[in-house]
């Protein structure tokens, strides 16, 4: 196949090898040239604009920031993207982010697949994501050779445009989650005067164990984040978006509005382009 990636960023610029790794020509474009000129390799190219991008593809895949970013290129791509061609949108958005972007897809907005991924730089390196989609199921057909290319399961939800982006964030309120829980332990276990890494060896091969509390504390224990999987900004970006869709729907945003304080407080002392893991600052005396 032929494929676009608009975006090449951590995962932008991974999803785009793991498409050329599969055998797929693969078109890039970032706002910042040199971002993407950086990703270009066998069966890459990096182009000057989104419509060089998008000539004669048949998935092109937005992988931004955030709403407004893919809003502020959806007319490029919109006027871009071929008659056959399908877009599969993966910034995470949340549902009502999806819902303006549906919108303002006007008349492609039955090639519009609202497929966020989940996984981080090593799994997108590897083409081990997992894709959350929905849309159009001959859109989806089509799709399935670019997702199988980087993901190691595709998770279909049905037609619905905004189903898979509001499961995201779900499933990114778990993650949220889990990494500030990790944070918190190990920064109470220092408080009491122990060496924080008791609590990584005291919950190992136990009901409460978890590789993700395994792997981000290490990070944590040793203060190595400035090499982000998943930057602490884009954990706040999300975590406000769960508090927007939590508030929407009447549903009880304690625990997510606490979240979204202790990234908050992490970033502002200057940790926000550093890995999640970074969030163990916040408990910081």
């Amino acid at each position: 196949m032929r494929t676009a990636v608009i975006g090449t960023g951590i995962m932008g610029a991974a999803m785009a090898r793991s498409l050329a790794r599969e055998g797929h020509d693969v078109s890039v474009w970032n706002r910042t040239t040199s971002r993407a000129e950086a990703v270009a390799a066998e069966r890459i190219t990096a182009c000057g604009d989104i419509g060089d991008a998008m000539l004669d593809v048949d998935v092109v895949f937005t992988m931004l920031f955030d709403t407004a970013s893919v809003l502020d290129v959806t007319g490029e791509v919109v006027g871009a993207l071929g008659a056959d061609a399908v877009w599969a949108q993966s910034t995470t958005v949340g549902p009502e982010g999806m819902r303006r972007i549906a919108e303002a897809a006007g008349e492609v907005r039955d090639r519009l697949l609202d497929a966020p991924v989940l996984g981080t730089k090593q799994p997108a390196e590897d083409g081990r994501l997992t894709v959350l989609v929905s849309g159009a199921s001959d859109a989806r057909q089509q799709a399935r050779p670019a997702f199988d290319a980087i993901g190691a399961r595709t998770l279909e939800l049905g037609d619905r445009l905004g189903d898979a982006s509001a499961l995201k964030l779900v499933v990114n309120s778990w993650v949220a989650s889990l990494c500030a829980a990790t944070a918190q332990a190990m920064g109470f276990a220092e408080s009491l005067g122990l060496e924080q890494r008791l609590f990584l060896e005291a919950i190992t091969g136990g009901a409460s164990d978890s590789p993700y509390a395994q792997g981000k504390g290490v990070l944590m224990a040793e203060r190595t984040w400035d090499d982000p999987a998943f930057a602490l900004d884009s954990v706040v970006k999300d975590v406000g978006l769960m508090v927007d869709a939590a508030r929407e729907n009447g549903f009880p945003d304690d625990l997510l509005a606490t979240l979204l304080a202790l990234y908050d407080r992490a970033s502002e002392r200057g940790l926000g382009g550093a890995d999640m893991a970074a969030v163990r600052a916040a408990f910081d005396r």
